[in-house]
């Protein structure tokens, strides 16, 4: 999730409640911090391990079309966010590097005439290694990218032919080598337990991308998920205790190397931490446009969720239409419990018990048994006004945010 996982794992609950929008019973005294995402949804091929919303580019892509689109769909979301200040922004997909500088300047423009964007705003844009171009690159920082996150995986030959990667290692090496040139401030993405890798080669990725001294790494275990190709003909993966070995190992070094291990996926330098990925896991606001984006922002008396329209080609029709959202509803006040856990538990020093208050406008005794329940399997740690998971909690987050759903696994509807 290149950076942008962090957007599939926290809109997992967005497709509970088609079309509810009921009335509120919270109150909200002021919003979180706002994010914008921007999706992209083409790429030149689709990894078998993908399950976000990309689609091979088979003829050309309507740029100027689709970037159109992107800006009637942020105008239309302007009531909901009237005032608000933007203090990061985020270009995943699919592959937005596809897009020409000179798109992106457009778009960024029209952003900032939008919206109030904050001097120092992070502006991330995801990269494959197979489209990087120097010319393209310097491009993309003149129009005002500032922070860039390249979808490394690996750097063995085997291995990116293996997760169908269109770029080789020494394309991923130069791609590096040009990001460095334009940018100070780069995530690599590495993915571990990939088919037939061994614990050394899985350090060696990590070595390799150190010798270029990133700013950020984000490390993700390969998962098998629904509705892609690797589902449906499963690779042989390295057994669970290698891949643990493999995980054990990467924080150790990347600790050694200075990096802060400050989320379950992601480790950073001194103050470069991803601002706009922070803000997911701190349960902040962030307004999704473009094809099957999804948004979330808190309003003064309820949550609301929203989902734009999935398929490029449906969505740049309903936006001519301006029909801009397939999908709205506020979340259940019973829900947001389990919302907010899934994204602070992620967190390695957890949070504050002010944050989860202001986030859900919900006293924290609404869960104490939850978390009554949590501490007794060792899986978090309350201090005064903190809770942040155990080593045992940050290694099986899924059983500790089971304690916080409100059907349990196994329970009858």
């Amino acid at each position: 999730m290149p950076d942008s996982k962090a957007a599939r794992i926290i809109t997992i609950v967005a497709h509970g409640k088609p079309g509810r929008l009921a009335p509120g019973q919270l109150e909200f005294r002021s919003p979180p911090p706002l994010s914008l995402y921007v999706h992209i949804p083409w790429c030149i091929r689709k990894c078998p391990y993908c399950d976000f919303n990309s689609h091979e580019a088979r003829r050309q892509i309507p740029e100027a079309d689709y970037i159109a689109a992107l800006i009637a769909d942020l105008e239309s979301a302007l009531p909901l966010i009237w005032g608000r200040k933007v203090s990061s922004i985020f270009f995943g997909g699919g592959t937005p590097s596809l897009f020409s500088g000179q798109s992106l300047d457009t778009l960024l423009t029209a952003i900032r005439t939008l919206v109030p964007l904050l001097p120092d705003a992070e502006v991330t844009l995801e990269a494959n290694p197979g489209t990087v171009e120097s010319e393209k690159f310097a491009a993309f920082r003149d129009a005002g990218i500032n922070r860039l996150s390249l979808g490394i995986q690996s750097f063995n030959p085997a291995h990116l032919k293996a997760l169908g990667r269109i770029h080789n290692g020494n394309d991923a090496r130069r791609a590096i080598e040009i990001a460095t040139r334009h940018f100070d401030n780069i995530n690599l993405d590495l993915m571990y337990g990939l088919p037939e890798q061994t614990l050394a080669q899985a350090m060696d990725d990590v070595d390799a991308a150190l010798a270029y001294a990133p700013t950020h790494l984000s490390c993700y275990q390969l998962t098998l998920e629904a509705n892609t190709a690797f589902a449906a003909a499963p690779p042989a993966l390295p057994d669970p205790d290698c891949c643990a070995d493999m995980q054990d190992a990467i924080e150790a070094r990347l600790a050694i190397a200075g990096f802060t291990h400050y989320e379950t996926s992601a480790f950073a330098q001194t103050g470069r931490h991803c601002r706009h990925n922070v803000n997911y896991w701190t349960f902040g606001d962030y307004l999704g446009i473009g094809a099957g984006a999804h948004g979330k922002l808190t309003l003064h008396n309820q949550v609301l969720r929203q989902m734009r329209w999935k398929q490029p080609k449906q969505y740049l029709a309903k936006v001519a239409e301006a029909t801009f959202i397939d999908n709205e509803f506020a979340v259940d006040s019973a829900d947001l419990p389990f919302e907010f856990m899934m994204n602070a538990l992620r967190l390695n020093q957890g949070f504050d018990v002010s944050l989860f208050e202001a986030r859900t406008a919900l006293p924290l005794v609404s869960i104490e048994n939850e978390l009554r329940q949590a501490e007794a399997c060792g899986l978090i740690v309350r201090r005064p006004g903190h809770i942040a998971p155990t080593e045992l909690g940050r290694h099986h987050l899924n059983r500790l945010l089971e304690c916080f759903l409100t059907e349990k696994p196994g329970n009858t509807p």
